[in-house]
């Protein structure tokens, strides 16, 4: 039973990638037979990019049955790294096929949950077109829950109006999405590093495949490896992880609409930061309790989150683990009150939990974990992202190209950053309260 529809905004890094990483087992919806080709599978996706080049290695490559080609939305020129020419020009002109290719897609659903947008924030697309689909959502399916993946750029982006794209898109990811998980391509990259460095036989008693990160399925798919197909993987395994609920059964399922739910307290924090664990396969798959433990420890280390941040240094307002594999409740339950001491909650929300538990592991894996944090510490993130937006801004640099957009003008970027800044203020104020105790409120009086 299909639960969900993916809105495949642009990845503009290796779009392609994000789908090579299907699990190879029978679910509801379908079985994924990997001798060269697919079977029975068929992605509820709309693929939308202004260039052509990424869709067009899609419908070339093994994975081609896999996608409706009349769900792909393309142009030739492309956005020129501007948000306005995305949001703006784009929107406008591709409005109405969008939002038919988006009722086509839900209509095919048995039971729709969710929608998931997949994008980057440095590009124009991404940034601009990206986030006029998040409001085109929330205009035609106001009561469907929101979930948006969202890729940072990193300081050292190629995209010099990145910070302006990055953050004229934030203040549409804060008005319109119900979550927003954001990932680094810094940290993918440091993660893609570290797991090369160690199968080069950097950590002495760890032995680790050769092309190690996590790949799921990948019989008869797998050719030679593209520069970012490692970084794409460790994300489109984070997906993979997000759904299992909806494709798998388990013990405690989690539906997607939960996850908004009961990780957001606040409408506008609902920045989720994740974590997954295994990023690599042990050459002893045979996972032993020690190793169990080990991985929900794993998933509060800065080495294994997708955002480069420090939780155990801020706040938690609430956390989500997503359990897969052969795990019972008793495990999960006897990790939670071992890490409880070293990870501090809000002080009304001691007990803001999530779990949920999938009986099928990963391909290759015993098992593995997902969390996802309501932390204080994505403030780091956009302050860093205020900063470098401060510096384009102040000078009035590359402004022009986005005021000659139609519709586009210069209350858009005060606007923004007026919305960054708020956003971080609220991050701000949560975490002055750490340590302190909320006195209990007076009781109240009957009158007489």
């Amino acid at each position: 039973m299909t639960q969900s529809v993916v809105v495949q905004g642009v990845y503009d890094d290796a779009l392609s990638s994000f789908f090579r990483n299907v699990d190879s087992r029978k679910s509801d919806g379908g079985a994924c037979g990997f001798g060269g080709r697919i079977q029975h599978l068929k992605a509820r996706a709309v693929l939308v990019d202004m260039e052509e080049g990424v869709v067009n290695e899609i419908l070339q490559g093994p994975l081609s049955e896999v996608f409706d080609s009349t769900q792909l939305l393309t142009d030739v020129s492309g956005s020129g790294n501007n948000w306005a020419v995305g949001h703006m020009s784009y929107g406008s002109v591709y409005r109405e096929q969008i939002v038919d290719k988006l009722r086509k897609a839900a209509e095919h659903c048995d039971c729709l949950q969710c929608f998931f947008l997949i994008h980057s924030m440095g590009g124009g697309t991404g940034s601009g077109l990206g986030t006029r689909v998040l409001s085109l959502l929330e205009e035609e399916f106001p009561e469907v829950c929101r979930i948006v993946t969202s890729v940072y750029p990193s300081p050292e982006d190629d995209v010099i109006t990145s910070p302006y794209n990055s953050v004229l898109a934030m203040k549409e990811l804060s008005e319109h999405a119900d979550c927003v998980i954001p990932v680094e391509n810094q940290s993918l990259v440091d993660i893609v590093n570290k797991i090369k460095h160690m199968s080069d036989g950097g950590k002495p008693g760890l032995t680790i495949r050769k092309d190690s990160s996590i790949i799921s399925g990948q019989g008869g798919l797998r050719g030679a490896e593209k520069p970012f197909d490692a970084m794409n993987n460790i994300v489109a395994n984070l997906l993979l992880n997000i759904t299992s609920s909806a494709r798998f059964e388990g013990s405690l399922n989690m539906d997607l609409n939960e996850i908004a739910m009961n990780l957001v307290p606040f409408p506008r924090l609902h920045y989720l930061v994740p974590s997954l664990t295994p990023l690599y396969t042990l050459a002893d798959v045979s996972v032993p309790t020690r190793r169990l433990d080990q991985m929900f420890s794993d998933a509060f280390s800065k080495d294994h989150q997708l955002l480069r941040a420090n939780p155990k240094h801020s706040l938690y307002l609430a956390c989500a683990l997503m359990v897969r594999g052969n795990v019972q409740v008793s495990d999960l339950r006897r990790n939670i009150e071992r890490l409880r001491p070293s990870l501090p909650f809000v002080s009304w929300n001691q007990e803001g939990w999530k779990t949920g538990l999938c009986s099928v592991p990963p391909v290759g894996h015993s098992h593995s974990l997902l969390a996802l944090a309501n932390n204080t510490c994505v403030k780091s993130t956009f302050l860093d992202l205020k900063e470098r937006f401060t510096k384009l801004y102040r000078k009035k640099a590359h402004l022009h190209h986005y005021l000659h957009v139609e519709g586009m003008e210069q209350s858009c970027f005060s606007e923004a950053i007026t919305s960054l800044s708020s956003l971080i203020e609220e991050y701000h104020h949560l975490d002055a309260t750490k340590g302190k105790l909320i006195p209990d409120a007076p009781r109240l009086s009957i009158a007489r």
